[in-house]
């Protein structure tokens, strides 16, 4: 439902976003991650349309956000929860929204009552809520439309934990029923509890992708890098090994003994071969992305 092709976006001198790839199939959630600068938030801005990529596509249901005929019905979008209107109540601020794509009017309780606003809650205005209110509310307006993909940026800061338990359960639900999660966060434990895939993104380039427990995988996962990557990940997949990518090299669901007989099978030549050892989402993502706050700091 997502395709992601070639994205860049560059802003003068400074490239925010370097060459950027993944998919986003039905029925899953992708978790998309990393450090502070590393162009999450641009990335899902162009996927929403809300800025224009210097070269590459993306894609949702395969057509730009900004040719969808309808696109809170096929998409709901929270980035930034504290940009709804301060001075409408949280009942009007979602009435004005059904409004305008046309959601039955019976919709706006169901999702209050979805996201555990109350009808005191609901009748305050939103200046006078606090931000894990202003997510709730964020995230029933992005469920109006009744869309078959969200994308969420840091949907769940301000947050308690059972709020978070809460989305959790929420956004499995919606998957599980067919629909396509995007979510960016910075909560790796919660990422990895909900989510089927990965994206790793470090100086605006992917550094990770794929399937979680392929990218999670610590015996028996092996990385591989070889002079013909394709070549080595056609003969891998003909062998019927899961295949993922981790900062340039492949990382495949078997020892490194079984790669070493398919590589040398289908003649690749390697250049790395060696077994896996990750010790979870918070060990990768921080040997995945070492260095990159530092670097950041230093621009």
């Amino acid at each position: 439902m997502i395709e992601v092709r070639n994205l860049t976006k560059r802003y003068r001198r400074q490239v925010a976003v370097d060459d950027v790839s993944f998919s986003c199939a039905a029925g899953t959630v992708t978790g998309f991650l990393g450090p502070n600068g590393a162009g999450k938030s641009t990335t899902l801005r162009m996927i929403c349309g809300l800025a224009t990529a210097s070269a590459g596509t993306a894609t949702v249901g395969g057509l730009p956000y900004r040719r969808l005929r309808d696109p809170g019905r096929v998409v709901g979008v929270l980035l930034d929860a504290a940009a709804m209107h301060p001075g409408r109540t949280g009942r009007e601020t979602l009435t004005v929204a059904a409004l305008a794509m046309g959601a039955p009017p019976a919709r706006v309780g169901e999702l209050l009552d979805l996201v555990g606003l109350n009808r005191a809650a609901a009748g305050r205005r939103v200046r006078a809520y606090s931000l894990g209110m202003r997510q709730r509310l964020g995230l029933a307006h992005a469920l109006l439309g009744e869309p078959r993909v969200l994308i969420l940026d840091e949907p769940a800061n301000g947050l308690d934990p059972e709020g978070i338990f809460w989305m959790r359960g929420l956004l499995r639900d919606f998957a599980d029923r067919g629909g396509t999660v995007l979510l960016s966060s910075h909560l790796l434990r919660e990422v990895e509890a909900v989510a089927d895939r990965l994206v790793v993104i470090g100086g605006g380039r992917v550094v990770a992708a794929g399937d979680k427990d392929e990218l999670l995988a610590g015996d028996g996962g092996t990385l591989v890098r070889a002079r013909d990557q394709q070549a080595l990940r056609a003969a891998l997949d003909r062998a019927g090994h899961q295949v993922g990518t981790v900062d340039g090299r492949l990382l495949v669901s078997a020892p490194p003994e079984t790669v070493g007989e398919v590589a040398a099978a289908a003649g690749a030549v390697l250049l790395e071969l060696r077994a896996a050892d990750t010790g979870g989402l918070e060990q990768m993502f921080l040997a995945l992305t070492a260095g990159e706050s530092v670097r950041e700091a230093v621009k």
